[in-house]
This record gives structure tokens, sequence and C-alpha cells, in this order.
């Protein structure tokens, strides 16, 4: 990244930057990955191979880096490519905008509203052990925890939810579904359903170290005027990495349900406030430095603005 005095990186960025980079081994595809759920995916999820590389040297990631990790990303149907001559393209492939959408859905949302008190729980099906693990794997993936072997339960998600869940993800052997009437657990039954199901002190550990590094960025960038778009898109593509990487191992309990002073709830605010000052330069740098093989990435959609919606109470 070019150094002007208006791109003078703030010692907190420098430093987010720094730690970033001293990752052994670094993994470019995990922040490709996030580059392209966070800023492609609105405008339209492609992009050319010459702009990709340009909008991750700042990163440390070397063009061969990121040429092997879109290749790797192709085999898993995380994209697809095209070319045109000598000049490549990868977009969303799918399955991989499938993914992005679920993923979206937790990420860029408020915490859980209040809860009714109802549970959803899970019987996973007899049958091979590799079948049996999917299921439970995907259950996992939207915040199910395990009560007892085979038995997995979770206070917000319907079971209208969970069989679409398991059918996106070719889960075709429905697992037996129950759901309790609100209220029905209370007390220390509840509080023990939580004990057992989720492990919380490693997540409020992982809150709150994000809570440090960020609130530190924010009050550094609030004295770095004016925040120059090479900066703001640096910040945006740490901070949505750092956060997801927590925020989706969050089973996303209802605040009846977790500890005192959550740390996921001010992490959320943190992550808010902070997204909402790098965002608009963030996409002036993207306007200047990324194209499609067809020309201009088209202007950002809708959803952009709807993300991370203010907390109530």
């Amino acid at each position: 990244m070019p150094e002007s005095s208006r791109d003078r990186i703030p010692r907190r960025v420098a430093t987010l930057l720094a730690a970033f980079r001293r990752q052994r081994p670094l993994r470019g595809g995990s922040l490709i990955v996030t580059v392209f759920g966070d800023a492609l995916a609105p405008r339209g999820g492609a992009i050319a191979l010459g702009s990709l590389i340009d909008l991750m040297a700042p990163f440390g990631l070397t063009e061969r880096l990121v040429r092997t990790s879109v290749a790797r990303l192709v085999h898993e149907d995380w994209l697809a490519s095209r070319r045109l001559g000598r000049r490549s393209e990868y977009r969303l492939s799918a399955r991989g905008r499938a993914r992005f959408v679920e993923a979206t859905a937790r990420i860029y949302s408020g915490p859980p509203g209040p809860w009714n008190g109802a549970w959803t729980l899970v019987v996973l099906p007899g049958g091979a052990a590799a079948g049996r693990d999917a299921v439970r794997r995907q259950l996992r993936w939207i915040g199910f925890g395990e009560l007892a072997a085979g038995v997995l339960a979770h206070p917000t998600a319907s079971p209208a939810a969970v069989r679409a869940c398991l059918a996106a993800a070719g889960l075709a052997r429905a697992p037996l579904l129950l759901e309790t009437a609100g209220g029905a657990i209370a007390g220390p039954e509840r509080e023990r359903i939580v004990r057992q199901g989720w492990e919380l002190t490693d997540l409020a550990l992982r809150y709150r170290h994000f809570i440090r590094r960020y609130e530190a960025v924010a009050r550094a960038l609030a004295r770095a005027e004016p925040l120059s778009p090479s900066v703001a898109f640096v910040v945006r593509t740490l901070l949505i990495h750092e956060y997801r990487k927590i925020h989706l191992r969050d089973p996303l309990l209802p605040r009846e349900l977790l500890p005192p002073q959550w740390p996921g709830i001010l992490a959320y605010d943190t992550c808010r406030r902070l997204y909402g000052r790098v965002v608009a330069p963030a996409e002036a740098h993207l306007d200047a430095h990324a194209a499609r093989l067809a020309g201009p990435l088209p202007r950002p959609d809708r959803s952009v603005a709807s993300r991370f919606p203010p907390t109530e109470g």
C-alpha cells in the first residue's frame, strides 16, 4: 500500500496489520473468503484476478499465494473461474453464494430478540456414524448444543429452519425434531441445559480480546482525519475477518440464557460502530482499485446499508 500523507496508517492499524502478516501459516484462502463475502458479494460476487492480487497485497499475500488460494477455493467449490485471453476472473460459485447467504445473516444481524421460552430438540437418526456426524456438524454450525449422545437442542432455531438447513446441506435423512412449549423448562433445569450444551468460557475470552483490540483501533481512527480509502479497506477487512471467526462459533443464545454482561453483545456493538465508520471509504477504495474482466465492479446492493442494525435496550 503506497503511503502518502493521506494514506499514512495509524499506529494501531499498522499493529493490527503486522499481527495478521506474522501469522504462520498465512491463511490466504480464509482472508479471500472474507473479502468475497463482505465486499464482493454485494457487488455481483466477481473480480478479475489482477484486482484481487492488488487488494490482497497490503495484507502480505503475495501474487503466488493469491493464485494458490483461489485455485484451492475453486476446488472446494467456493469459487468458479473463467478466462478471457490471458486474464482470469473469479466469482462465487452457486454453492459458495448459498454458503454466504447463511453466514451473512448470522454475521451482520443483531443479537437475538426476546425469547418465548421454547426449545427445539433433535434426536439424531440411527445408522452409519458418518451420516450422524454430518447431521451433528450441520446442527452445531447453526448453534445447537449436544445435551447427551445424539440429543441436541437450541432455544430459538425453529423445526422448519432446521429442516431447511439440513436439506440445503444435502442431508436427506431427517432426524427426529421435537419442540417444547414456551416456559416448559425453567429455573435450574434451564441453566443445566446451557452448561451441558455449550462451552461459553472460551467464546467469552475471544470476544473480550476482540473488543480490546478493535476499541483501540476505533480510538486511533477517531484521531486520523481524513480516513483514507485504502486504510478503511484494510480495517474493514480485518474487522470482519476477526469478528466472523469468533461470531460463527457463537450459538446465538437469547439474553435470558446468557451470563451477565455477556461480551458478545459489546463485541457486536464495537463491530457495528467501527464498520459504520469505514464502510463508505472502503467502498471508494473498491471503486478505484477493483474491476471485473468486463469493466468496473457494479455498485453495492442495498444489503450493505442494512448491515449491523442498532441493538435495542
